[in-house]
């Protein structure tokens, strides 16, 4: 019998962000590929939109606010005790709105380190609790390509990416102790609402400009799922602080 890497029948996965875009993505591929699945989001209807679309069986729902980053630990140690243990997680939730520098104020600045941010701290601090060492766990952070370069009136929402792929980083070497890797992916342009919320607010050359700079196209939610699946398996068992650009040759442009 061939073994196959990115098999996850038996193994329980959190996704935060599960609602849409790359969350519903990964949600889908990994039950398609045998995970059972925590699914997290702030929009219960839209989670169970997100759970309809599931294969197999003996997923659930776990809505909650990433914003609040003080809860978040003890929301995790909870998942574990109602539902059973936690061998993966993966952090697509996150929030972008384009603003330049002049209309800069601390509450945005705030609630964008938060979500982005923080919350993939605070999470990661729940998840490595009373771990299995001897299990590999996985952590994949969902970063962006402006963590990487310069966007304009995305400096922000850059500097909140950039700090996600030194979490990756950072907490790859302190969580090898419990056996956990720790990777991110860093998506160029994909196809999600939040694709369509930054368009409106750019002019029809500005945004003609994003779309020159990906000679591959825009991505698919799908194509930064793959990516994830991929580093959250036995598959890249040996793979660990990496920040993955997932960016349809954007960054070759």
């Amino acid at each position: 019998m061939i073994n196959n890497p990115l098999d996850f029948s038996g193994k329980r996965v959190l996704i935060t962000g599960a609602s849409s875009g790359i969350g519903r993505a990964c949600s889908i591929l990994l039950s398609e590929l045998g995970a059972k699945l925590v699914l997290n989001g702030r929009n219960l209807d839209s989670l169970k939109s997100t759970m309809s679309l599931l294969e197999g069986n003996g997923h659930v729902l776990a809505p909650f606010d990433m914003a609040d980053t003080n809860g978040l630990c003890d929301w995790v140690k909870t998942l574990t005790k109602e539902y059973g243990y936690l061998d993966s997680f993966v952090h697509c939730a996150g929030i972008q709105i384009t603003k330049p520098i002049r209309m800069f104020e601390k509450g945005f600045f705030d609630d964008t380190m938060h979500v982005n941010l923080a919350s993939a701290m605070a999470i990661s601090q729940g998840f490595r609790i009373k771990r299995d060492r001897s299990k590999q766990g996985s952590i994949v952070f969902v970063a962006s390509i402006a963590g990487l370069i310069g966007q304009t009136g995305n400096t922000v929402y850059g500097a909140s990416k950039a700090g996600l792929m030194s979490l990756t980083r950072g907490l790859s070497m302190e969580l090898l102790r419990d056996n956990i890797r720790v990777n991110c992916v860093a998506p160029a342009l994909v196809e999600t609402d939040m694709a369509v919320r930054t368009k409106q607010s750019m002019t029809d050359a500005q945004y003609q400009h994003i779309l020159n700079q990906h000679p591959m196209g825009v991505g698919e939610p799908k194509d930064v799922a793959n990516a994830v699946a991929f580093l959250l398996s036995d598959a890249a068992k040996w793979i660990n602080s990496v920040p993955l650009p997932v960016e349809g040759g954007y960054l070759a442009n």
